[in-house]
C-alpha cells in the first residue's frame, strides 16, 4: 500500500500543521471535572464499573491516563486494540471516531502514520495526551472536527470506523440495527467511507445483525454489478467481508468487520 501524498508530515516547512482542522483548546478541556487521570474513578457512578477494568483498557492506566466518562465504556480494551491493529497494518490509517486514543494508540505501532478524528475536543485532547502517555504521539495528527464532513479532504490506505453506539444501553436490544441505531445511518457511514478506501475496518456492537454487515459489502458488489452472499463471510467477484468477534475470558465484548484487502477468509 504506497502512502497517500496529502499526509506523512505533521508539519510543513512553515511549521503549520498538515491540515486545517485542530484541536487547539482541547489540552486545557481536559482538566474539566468530566474527564478522570489516573487513579480517579469515573465522574458518573453508573460507570464504576468499568473502574474494575481500568488495566484491561489500558496497561499504562497508573501512568496518568485520562478519560471522559464516555471514554470509559466506549474505549476498545487494549488486547482487542492490539489484535485489530494488527489486522490493519498499514502506512496510513484513518481512526474515524477516536474518542480517547485507545486503538489510535495501537495503529501507531503497526502503521506507519495515523489520523486521529474526534469531534469532541475533550476526548481528543485525552487521546493526544494518551499517545503521549505510550510514545507514539508523534506518529498521529489529530484533527478535531466531524468525519463525515471532512471524508472529501481525507486519504488513508485504511480506514477505522467505531461510531457511536448510543450509550452502554445498546445491550438492551436483541438485535442492534446498523442503520437505525447507528446516529449517522451505518449503511450511509459505509458508503461514504468508501470514497476513501475500500479496506474499511468497521466495529460494531456484539448484538449487530451480522445478516446486515455481510449485506453492506453485498450493497457495494450491487453497486458495481457484483454479486454477494450473506453470512458470517460474504464473497462475491471482488466484493468480501470477514466478520470477527472479539472476546475477552468468556465474553464476547464486540464485534470487526474486515472489507477489501483487509479480509483473510477467501471461499
Amino acid at each position: 500500500m504506497g502512502l497517500p501524498t496529502s499526509f506523512g508530515k505533521k508539519k510543513d516547512k512553515s511549521g503549520k500543521r498538515s491540515f486545517q482542522e485542530r484541536s487547539q483548546d482541547g489540552q486545557q478541556q481536559t482538566q474539566q471535572s468530566s474527564t478522570t487521570k489516573s487513579s480517579s474513578k469515573p465522574a458518573n457512578q453508573e460507570y464504576h464499573k468499568y473502574y474494575a477494568q481500568r488495566f484491561l483498557l489500558f496497561s499504562l492506566y497508573d501512568y496518568g491516563v485520562m478519560m471522559d466518562d464516555v471514554g470509559w465504556y466506549s474505549v476498545t480494551p487494549e488486547e482487542i486494540a492490539v489484535h485489530v491493529a494488527k489486522r490493519c497494518a498499514c502506512d496510513v490509517i484513518i481512526d474515524a471516531f477516536c474518542g480517547v486514543g485507545g486503538n489510535a494508540i495501537q495503529f501507531a505501532k503497526t502503521c506507519q502514520f495515523v489520523i486521529a478524528i474526534d469531534i469532541d475536543p475533550v476526548r481528543l485532547a485525552c487521546a493526544r495526551h494518551n499517545a503521549m502517555i505510550y510514545g507514539v504521539a508523534d506518529k498521529i495528527d489529530f484533527i478535531l472536527g466531524d468525519y463525515m464532513t471532512l471524508i472529501p479532504k481525507l486519504k488513508a490506505n485504511v480506514v477505522y470506523i467505531a461510531p457511536p453506539w448510543g450509550g452502554p444501553n445498546y445491550v438492551d436490544s436483541n438485535t442492534f440495527d446498523i442503520k437505525t441505531m447507528i446516529p449517522m445511518d451505518g449503511e450511509k457511514l459505509y458508503r461514504k467511507t468508501k470514497s476513501i478506501t475500500p479496506n474499511i475496518c468497521f466495529c460494531l456492537p456484539k448484538n449487530i445483525s451480522f445478516v446486515q454487515v455481510a449485506g453492506l459489502a453485498n450493497l457495494s458488489a450491487i453497486e458495481h454489478d457484483q454479486g454477494c452472499n450473506s453470512g458470517d463471510a460474504a464473497a462475491g467477484g471482488e466484493e468480501m467481508c470477514e466478520i470477527e468477534q472479539n472476546v475477552m475470558g468468556q465474553n464476547v465484548k464486540m464485534v470487526t468487520a474486515y472489507y477489501g484487502n483487509l479480509v483473510t477468509t477467501k471461499r
